[in-house]
């Protein structure tokens, strides 16, 4: 069964740091983008950070600067490195993915489940 399973949420205070890790686990043939977003309660799920297949990336204006999204292709893994923690990045953070799963037509979009992130002190 495919699916993408997040770690790395958690409880920190704010200007602190938490890196966030995304596995994709199935029968894959090939992932093309990844990333991350966000929704905070009573708001829209926005986006965080995307990189592609081939390294390239971007970022929301608010993060720039702060977070880092990178990949493990061997691993099929994305992570995000958070730092410079505000209580405005407060929210549940998901992983997406495009990826070809065996035995399915073509390019999907795939979404985890979420790990809760939260800046207080």
């Amino acid at each position: 069964q495919l699916q993408l399973v997040e770690s790395g949420g958690g409880l920190v205070q704010p200007g602190g740091s938490l890196r966030l890790s995304c596995i994709a686990s199935g029968r894959i043939f090939s992932i093309n983008s990844m990333g991350w977003y966000r929704q905070a309660p009573g708001k829209q799920r926005e986006l965080v950070a995307t990189i592609s297949s081939g390294g390239s990336t971007n970022y929301e204006d608010s993060v720039k600067g702060r977070f880092t999204i990178s990949r493990d292709n061997a691993k099929n893994t994305v992570y995000l490195q958070m730092n410079s923690l505000k209580p405005a990045d407060t929210a549940v953070y998901y992983c997406n993915a495009y990826l070809f799963a065996l035995r399915t037509s073509g390019t999907q979009e795939y979404w985890g489940r979420g790990t809760q992130v939260t800046v207080s002190s």
